[in-house]
């Protein structure tokens, strides 16, 4: 006798199961019924076995809304901002208030000493232009560039502050022109034997000078977008763009020598022509450059939304031990002369900076809200501090965290997600403060209880409502006390 096992197809439709014995199909599946499936999120369709339940379908990923400010919302900012008169001429600092897409910073510069240093530069360029000219009269031919004496052996601090408070200032708007595409981090490494064919940083610079001209060529436009140079476990080094892949197909010339990548797709044209922009010697090498020397990737892409986290992105490797070899030279490259150059470096982008001067009032009062802001967030870096051993007296080593002071003197920057936002904010307190103060006092005054209904309190750049009781509500023991005391005028010295 030969046993047939049949499955049967069971059509849910909605409502029809509530009229089913308990016993029926909800034992069967295991799946617990319409209640089990609207609080699983399933949704009720074809069943194609009484064994087999529904599978949860997890919703589509959220649409990638990038937060850019634009160089017209912070102009509109800087506009809100107190304002002092023009410069006159006189000696000593003017503080000024700056505002990009991604940070918020405040400056004291003397404008009668920065013109006189720009005039002792202008003169010790035209003493070298006129030693130039008398040596090649005399000579035949222009002097030597001196030879350079400095050795770099790992990516300085202040190169990365720098590296930060540019990436906030740029202005993304040419990165993300085009709403349909969106951007991606492109990764660009080198073979194995690496030394052959990038023996210093300047061989890796001319990399990617070629690299733009065969973008440039193969798709219409030139990259724009921000790069970082980084090195391997192996010391091999290797580059991250973030930019904009762009669509379709890349260009085929009608007439003379066909290009390599030629028609291909932007994944397959870019393994291509960076093996050919590398172009190792060795065969095998080449193919396997081929094969795996370029990544792109679309997940890191899209988290970069804001200046801030595009800044983020390419200095969280500093911050932890693990990745910090990342930065450091390999021995190749660390000769006078041999040295990478510049860790990073932005494409066809420019910066959105505004500014406003202030008197020295309202530059203590910013950078008093900054400082707190900064100091809330709670930043830390890593330090190594010595430590000795009370038993043995050794002094040792040790790493540790410690917190990040920012506008210690009055003057500095922080890195924010909107800066736009952030200094309206900022002049809505300025000018809050403005009014409550009377004028030609040094005094800050704090209305304690003040008459209105809503009474805005400010603390680190942020503010918040706060709203009375209302009056049909009971007055509760702590109300008829302040009820009962005086509206006072308080004054704090700074």
């Amino acid at each position: 006798m030969t046993t047939v096992h049949t499955q049967a197809l069971v059509l849910a439709v909605p409502g029809d199961r509530d009229a089913e014995s308990p016993g029926g199909t909800q034992e069967a599946t295991g799946v617990g019924g319409p209640a089990a499936d609207r609080a699983n999120g399933t949704a009720e369709g074809l069943v194609t076995c009484v064994r087999t339940a529904r599978l949860f379908t997890p919703p589509p990923p959220a649409r990638w809304e990038p937060a850019f400010p634009t160089p017209e919302l912070v102009s509109f900012a800087v506009d809100l901002l107190p304002r002092r008169d023009a410069w006159d001429g006189h000696e000593g600092p003017r503080p000024r208030i700056l505002i990009a897409p991604g940070c918020i910073a405040i400056e004291r510069p003397d404008l009668a000493k920065k013109e006189r240093a720009q005039e002792r530069e202008r003169r010790r360029r035209q003493v070298a232009a006129d030693l130039a000219a008398a040596h090649y009269l005399a000579h035949g031919e222009y002097p030597d560039d001196p030879e350079p004496s400095r050795e770099v052996t790992s990516w300085s601090r202040r190169s990365r502050a720098r590296m930060v408070r540019r990436m906030c200032e740029l202005d993304y708007a040419p990165l993300l022109a085009d709403p349909e595409r969106v951007p991606a981090m492109v990764t660009l490494t080198y073979p194995g034997e690496w030394q052959t064919v990038a023996p210093d940083g300047k061989a890796l610079k001319a990399h990617l000078t070629t690299f733009r001209l065969r973008w440039k060529r193969a798709w219409g436009a030139a990259p724009v977008g921000v790069w970082k140079l980084e090195f391997q476990r192996r010391g091999a080094p290797h580059v991250h763009i973030l930019t904009v892949p762009p669509h379709g197909v890349a260009r085929t010339p009608r007439r003379g020598v066909r290009p390599v990548g030629a028609g291909m797709a932007f994944t397959a044209w870019l393994s291509a022509t960076w093996a050919d922009v590398v172009n190792h010697p060795d065969p095998v090498q080449r193919m396997r450059h081929e094969r795996a020397g370029t990544g792109v990737d679309f997940a890191e892409g899209l988290r970069a939304r804001d200046p801030r986290r595009v800044a983020v992105y390419f200095t969280k490797h500093g911050t932890f031990a693990d990745k910090e070899y990342q930065h450091i030279v390999p021995e190749e490259w660390r000769k006078p002369g041999h040295g990478p150059g510049r860790f990073w470096g932005y494409w066809e982008l420019k910066t959105a900076v505004s500014g406003v001067e202030v008197t020295p009032d309202v530059q203590i009062a910013a950078a008093r809200v900054l400082r707190r802001w900064a100091r809330a967030q709670g930043t830390t870096r890593r330090v190594v501090v010595p430590r000795v051993d009370t038993t043995t007296g050794r002094l040792r080593l040790r790493p540790v965290r410690r917190r990040v002071k920012r506008l210690a003197s009055g003057s500095g920057w922080v890195s924010v997600n909107d800066g736009a936002a952030f200094a309206s904010q900022l002049a809505r307190y300025l000018t809050d403060r403005a009014r409550s103060a009377s004028p030609g006092d040094n005094r800050r005054h704090i209305l304690l209880h003040p008459t209105p209904t809503h009474r805005l309190h400010i603390f680190a750049g942020q503010s918040r409502a706060r709203r009375r009781p209302p009056a049909n509500r009971p007055a509760g023991r702590r109300d008829r006390r302040r009820s009962a005391r005086p509206t006072l005028l308080a004054s704090r010295i700074r």
